[in-house]
């Protein structure tokens, strides 16, 4: 059965769990895991990606985060090739690190958010890494630290006044609400509903399956999300619409040079002024609104966009942005606007 394609929304919240190939060893030493946190603050920084937890296990890592200006597929494979790639040279071995796909799980942030939070937090708990629950407040490779200003130096980059405002008003009192409700949590046991596949997963747990079955009501299931029925429909349908959009490029072979004419008959410009290089306002309007069509609709890469205009790849995510910004303003698609011309 072919594998199904990740769900990815923008400002959607993800659960991401990567495992070692064969369940081994991802992280030797502290200095594999300083490394592998290092690229992970910098490339959430530069793409506006909100982590609300994480934690780095030996053989595996959870990581909680909001997609930001880039999809979380494109974000994890930078993460996981640049991270790899160090990993193998420091310790001198060959091949994957990673299992071949790891598992993204859309959630419902309203509902989901602080047991995931939760959940992600116990894990060096739970795994035995650290031996209680006084000894995770100082452990430096998981949230939870974070959260209670432990580890300064990674506070701010965590959406740590966000998780801890569902907690009280003032700092202190947030923090030690927080803090009881993850105790809370040890004697609770795994929640295999956050992490299972399925209609459980779907349905947000075992006791709203259940009181859902007693009421007669059937409830819609993917085991890519956790979240109650209408949020799965209405995830599928966004998933199912970018999907038929796609196709809809490919069947009709949209290229480059295509997206280039479109941008260049809506900005009022020549097809060379599009790419050329200079800071005016109508050329750096033009190449945002390429970057934007380019990576969010046909499918191109940044990394392919960046040599193509000669610029970085942080400053095409930058484009992307901007663009999408200006297509939105301007009530701009171009899938209407190509079909306009074909």
């Amino acid at each position: 059965m072919p594998r199904q394609a990740r769900i990815d929304i923008p400002g959607a919240l993800h659960h991401i769990i990567c495992r070692g190939i064969e369940r081994r060893e991802i992280f030797c030493d502290d200095h594999d895991r300083d490394n592998f946190l290092s690229r992970l603050v910098e490339i959430t920084t530069i793409t506006s990606t909100r982590c609300f937890a994480w934690a780095l296990i030996p053989n595996h890592f959870h990581l909680l985060l909001e997609t930001g200006l880039i999809p979380i597929s494109l974000l994890m494979q930078k993460l996981l090739t640049g991270y790899a790639t160090a990993f193998n040279l420091r310790h001198n071995r060959h091949g994957h690190l990673f299992q071949n796909r790891y598992k993204s799980i859309l959630c419902q942030e309203e509902t989901y958010l602080l047991e995931l939070v939760r959940y992600i937090h116990l894990n060096p708990l739970r795994a035995g890494i650290i031996s209680s629950i006084e000894a995770l407040r100082d452990y430096r490779y998981c949230g939870h630290g974070c959260l209670l200003g432990k580890i300064p130096d990674l506070e701010s980059w965590m959406e740590s006044r966000q998780v801890l405002g569902h907690f009280g008003n003032s700092l202190k009192e947030s923090r030690r609400a927080y803090e009881a409700f993850v105790l809370d949590g040890v004697a609770k046991g795994p929640r295999a509903d956050l992490t299972g596949g399925g209609l459980l997963r779907s349905a947000g747990g075992w006791r709203e399956l259940h009181s859902a079955r007693e009421a007669g009501i059937f409830l819609h299931n993917d085991e890519r999300i956790l979240g109650d029925s209408d949020f799965v429909d209405s995830a599928l349908q966004i998933a199912e619409e970018d999907l038929e959009r796609k196709s809809w490029y490919r069947r009709e072979e949209v290229d480059l040079q295509q997206v280039i004419a479109v941008v260049a008959k809506a900005m009022g410009m020549e097809r060379a002024e599009v790419c050329a290089v200079g800071k005016q306002p109508q050329h750096v309007q033009a190449r945002s609104l390429l970057c934007y069509w380019a990576v969010r609709e046909i499918g191109l890469t940044e990394t392919s966009m960046a040599k193509f205009l000669g610029l970085s790849q942080p400053a095409v995510s930058q484009a992307v942005e901007r663009g999408e910004r200006l297509a939105t303003e301007r009530g701009w698609a171009l899938r209407d606007l190509l079909q306009r011309n074909l």
